[in-house]
């Protein structure tokens, strides 16, 4: 038995180190990218500290719980920050890479069904548009406002709405950029995420059924020596180590 416990706690040290590596290295990365990074950091936690403690002095008569409450609370404040700056450098590192709006996509938790290829692709620029149905209905992602963009984003629109059979769904047309009217790379996921559910579970399921008979068509299309899966290892890769 002795044995037994001894091995359970070898091995759950190494992990509880790798986390804290690993939260290490996040931080390293997000530094090298964000030099405010620290400073919000330690300034998330001197605050914290200072007002719980002032608020125990007052309320409680004693400082000693508010400086232990604001080290909880700051250290809380802190990681956030840190999770915070760190999607915003990974989003900033791989902006204008291609398939970089499908890594945006994937990063959302819930809410859509994001298709893992790109369901247009211009075999000359290479510009690709992406694909989701959720409850808010069909968003459909092109990578910029180029011409070759925008024509498949027409292009996809109409495909959408043909197998759709022109019913009240919506459909959310959306061009990745900095310009107007277009959505930036790191507000993507929040923007989508926002959007107003109209369907019921089963209708977006239904929706998702019907849209996926459009996605094959794809790697025929694409000529011999260019891989549309190859916007799996951005969306991956990139999002973990800064799109290096």
């Amino acid at each position: 038995m002795a044995r037994t416990k001894d091995t359970d706690a070898t091995a759950a040290k190494p992990k509880k180190q790798g986390r804290i590596k690993q939260m290490v290295e996040v931080f390293k990365v997000t530094q090298e990218a964000d030099r405010s990074t620290l400073p919000w950091m330690i300034g998330a936690l001197v605050v914290s500290i200072l007002v719980l403690t002032i608020l125990s002095k007052l309320i409680l008569g004693m400082i000693w719980y508010g400086i232990f409450l604001g080290i909880a609370v700051g250290l809380l404040a802190a990681m956030f920050i840190l999770a915070r700056k760190a999607e915003s450098a990974a989003f900033n590192r791989i902006k204008g890479q291609s398939g970089a709006p499908l890594a945006a996509m994937q990063s959302i938790r819930r809410g859509w069904n994001v298709d893992e290829e790109p369901v247009q692709m211009d075999p000359r620029s290479q510009k690709m548009i992406f694909r989701a149905s959720g409850r808010a209905g069909v968003a459909i992602v092109a990578e910029d406002g180029t011409g070759p963009s925008m024509k498949m984003l027409d292009k996809e629109t109409r495909r959408v709405k043909r197998v759709l059979n022109n019913e009240p769904i919506p459909i959310h047309r959306i061009v990745v950029g900095d310009g107007e009217d277009q959505t930036p790379l790191h507000k993507l996921p929040s923007y989508m995420t926002r959007m107003k559910k109209t369907l019921t579970k089963d209708e977006s399921a239904a929706v998702g059924k019907r849209l996926a008979a459009l996605t094959p068509s794809l790697r025929t299309a694409v000529p011999k020596g260019i891989d549309p899966t190859r916007t799996r290892g951005v969306s991956k890769k990139a999002m973990m180590r800064g799109g290096r």
